[in-house]
């Protein structure tokens, strides 16, 4: 199989875990791209949240954005705006302000939140850089501009009620919760729409260049990468990834997650 493609996710795949990229992933991807070589991003950070990666690793074009939910190119055109509906913002605003949950509404390129969400703001930046300010974040006017997703961060059972709350709607609202490493005791929850992943937007990627998915490799390390693992023609899961994420990639790496040089390491397995 000839592979046209190689689709990167971001934290803890291209990303070590200073923020970084390692210089053995940086001239891989070169390599690649020099030798016509599709070498793009599928990641769950905002397009903001993206650009220094892509910068970095000269990677130019289309990347995903927002787990699929946004197709946009480096350059900052959108190519595939995928927002949640007026119906299910109401159902988030209703849910968030009945637990008292510090709010983060993301947009295709920014993050709004009030006073409640700065002791989270620091870790919500991992997103994107570009936080504002607002008097309340579940006004219904910040929540007018088609936002992508929302993370909501507030005490376990708080978070957990919220949660069941929104799983009733979950025919319109893909919905996760987790705990917040940064912030001991606190949990979050992020939703966006239903529909877009990983999968479907490497694609919609390869789609773009007249390729299949059978031509594309894919790099990941997490739960959300196993929809792009299901479908790519090869997959590459950082070592030490979760068992039941391993067991869905067609290959193991090396190279623990953020640690740097998996990128390097798959691009020499599967292209030689």
């Amino acid at each position: 199989m000839t592979y046209r493609l190689l689709a990167v996710d971001l934290d803890g795949t291209l990303l070590r875990a200073d923020g970084r990229v390692d210089e053995r992933d940086i001239a891989a991807i070169r390599e690649l791209r020099d030798a016509g070589v599709c070498v793009t991003i599928v990641t769950g950070r905002l397009h903001s949240g993206a650009l220094f990666a892509a910068q970095t690793c000269g990677i130019e074009g289309a990347i995903a954005c927002m787990e699929g939910s946004h197709l946009v190119e480096v350059a900052g055109k959108t190519l595939h705006h995928h927002a949640m509906t007026p119906t299910s913002t109401a159902a988030l605003r209703t849910a968030f302000k009945a637990h008292g949950l510090a709010s983060f509404i993301f947009e295709a390129d920014g993050i709004h939140h009030d006073e409640r969400g700065e002791p989270y703001a620091r870790y919500v930046s991992t997103w994107s850089p570009k936080l504002r300010v607002v008097e309340e974040a579940l006004d219904g006017h910040v929540w007018a501009n088609d936002p992508l997703a929302a993370v909501a961060i507030g005490d376990a059972a708080e978070v957990a009620a919220a949660h069941a709350e929104l799983r009733v709607h979950a025919d319109h609202i893909f919905s996760v919760s987790f705990a917040v490493s940064a912030c001991p005791g606190k949990h979050a929850v992020l939703v966006r729409a239903q529909g877009p992943n990983k999968g479907t937007a490497l694609r919609a990627l390869c789609e773009r260049i007249g390729a299949s998915v059978d031509q594309a490799v894919v790099v990941g390390d997490w739960v959300n990468d196993v929809p792009m693992f299901e479908v790519a023609g090869k997959s590459f899961v950082m070592g030490e990834a979760p068992d039941h994420v391993r067991e869905k990639a067609t290959d193991v790496l090396g190279r623990p997650a953020g640690a740097g040089g998996g990128i390097a390491e798959a691009v020499r397995r599967a292209w030689g």
